[in-house]
């Protein structure tokens, strides 16, 4: 069986469906620490951060917020710019990822009872 289940068999329990979800909070947990990885090294590289401001920046980036501190050099602010851009990316793809589980589960429930051609599933 695959990571989302087969085609045409059983619905999955409810602890399976849970599980599906915590592997993907995991997934996105793993992104996040790698978009975040990548603005630390970024801003400690370009600007010369140490460790707790380059991740007080990089944090507040990819949550969206903005920059906490003023970049001094122009290569700090072509990469704040470019990790702003990456960072939306990251965002989207982590909540597709964290979502994916969910939306399969409810598509599941609202076609549990129908047959190709659309019409009621006959339980006889």
């Amino acid at each position: 069986m695959s990571f989302w289940g087969r085609v045409g068999g059983p619905y999955t329990t409810r602890q399976e469906f849970f599980r599906r979800l915590g592997a993907a909070v995991a997934i996105w947990f793993a992104i996040m620490l790698f978009g975040l990885g990548i603005g630390m090294a970024g801003y400690a590289a370009f600007e010369g951060m140490d460790l707790v401001d380059a991740y007080l920046n990089a944090a507040m980036i990819l949550s969206g917020m903005g920059p906490v501190s003023e970049l001094h050099s122009e290569a700090g602010k072509l990469f704040s710019g470019s990790y702003a851009i990456f960072s939306g990316l990251v965002i989207v793809l982590a909540t597709g990822v964290v979502l994916s589980p969910i939306v399969h589960h409810v598509l599941h429930v609202f076609h549990a009872d129908m047959d190709d051609d659309g019409t009621p599933d006959d339980p006889n």
